[in-house]
């Protein structure tokens, strides 16, 4: 795919430097994933204008909008780009209708059929004669995103749009994101540091540490990675495609098939041959040499230790397992492991508790 997002950018002051050179698609979700401090929000910054790089080059669709080299630098106002932000930053004394109008002068032209499209796309249409004080906070959100596409934009950056929203309201954005992604065909840059929401979105993952590109690909292999998924340590997952083969009344439980063996969940009222989505969580995964014969846990599935790493924890390390073609991560000790003698290609017994297993169809 041709490149739509060119972002070669040098940033230092105190305490912290930025050095990174970018090549992402140009349409669809970037995500910009790494803990707090790693440069995600200066890199939107400097792609908007609002921070000056040093030996920069940004292009996007082939315009160029910093060229060191060349000497040019076009100031924000002038590059077509939308910015949403953590908080909605509407004009209090605008009305929804007023705060969508700005947008749109800003474009320089009245598009009505662009406006229509974008009040539905982010189903606000009743909220036109609102005032931002009487808005939630999803619908303040949704409304910036809407003000934000009105402008028509090349390139639409979102600043962790959804950190200042409770879990219900976030559930309520998440969708008319999804919407925009699979609607729209401009490119869109995403900051978060939230797992949930990168898995959700992401058709492209930039994995950042320090100021540096630790990983950078498309978001469904990305989030098979190590490395990704160490990132996001507490939330770190492997989620397994299922299929529903039988269920047990008397116990309330489901049997399911994947990939690399089958295993009991509780029961999910669906019929068989379904097709269901397993989140694992890797903190919910342990390991023996043998299948225990007295033990509550009852999925035991026989696996091969395919990677390991260092977690943020100096206490804890993050095993991939291969389960006969199906990826899973656990986390165990690093006493557990040196106790048990595990190394690369060691034969394990992953233990994976019912009660512990999200499923989803």
């Amino acid at each position: 795919m041709k490149d739509a997002l060119r972002a070669r950018l040098k940033v230092k002051y105190s305490g912290f430097s930025l050095d990174v050179d970018l090549a992402l698609p140009g349409r669809g979700i970037t995500a910009l994933f790494g803990q707090s401090g790693s440069g995600k929000t200066t890199i939107l910054r400097c792609i908007a204008g609002l921070e000056t790089a040093r030996d920069a080059f940004i292009s996007v669709n082939g315009e160029v909008w910093q060229d060191d080299a060349k000497q040019i630098f076009v100031p924000t106002h002038k590059r077509s780009l939308g910015y949403v932000f953590q908080e909605a930053s509407l004009f209090p004394h605008l009305s929804v209708r007023g705060n969508l109008d700005y947008g749109r002068k800003r474009a320089g032209k009245m598009n009505g059929e662009a406006y229509e499209q974008t009040l539905v796309l982010l189903g606000i249409e009743h909220l036109l004669d609102r005032l931002p004080d009487k808005l939630s906070g999803g619908e303040s959100q949704r409304v910036a995103i809407a003000r934000a596409l009105l402008t028509e934009p090349k390139l639409l950056l979102m600043d962790e749009p959804l950190s200042a929203l409770d879990t219900k309201r976030k559930e309520e954005v998440l969708p008319y994101i999804e919407r925009i992604q699979n609607t729209l065909s401009i490119p869109i840059l995403y900051v978060s540091h939230q797992p949930d929401e990168v898995m959700r979105l992401a058709d492209h993952l930039v994995l950042l540490e320090h100021g540096r590109v630790k990983a950078s690909g498309s978001g469904f292999d990305m989030l098979g990675q190590i490395n990704v998924q160490n990132a996001m340590y507490d939330d770190a997952s492997t989620r397994i495609e299922a299929a529903v083969v039988a269920h047990d009344d008397h116990y309330h439980l489901t049997h399911i098939d994947f990939a690399g063996g089958s295993f009991h969940i509780i029961k999910r009222n669906l019929p068989i041959g379904q097709k269901i989505e397993l989140k694992i969580f890797a903190r919910n995964v342990s390991l023996s040499l043998s299948i225990p014969r007295d033990s509550t846990i009852l999925n035991h599935l026989p696996a091969v230790v395919g990677e390991i790493a260092e977690t943020r924890n100096p206490a804890v390390m993050m095993v991939r397992l291969n389960t006969g073609g199906a990826p899973l991560l656990a986390h165990i000790t690093k006493r557990s492991w040196d106790a048990l003698g595990l190394k690369i290609g060691s034969p394990v017994y992953a233990q994976i508790k019912s009660v512990a297993v999200q499923a989803t169809d």
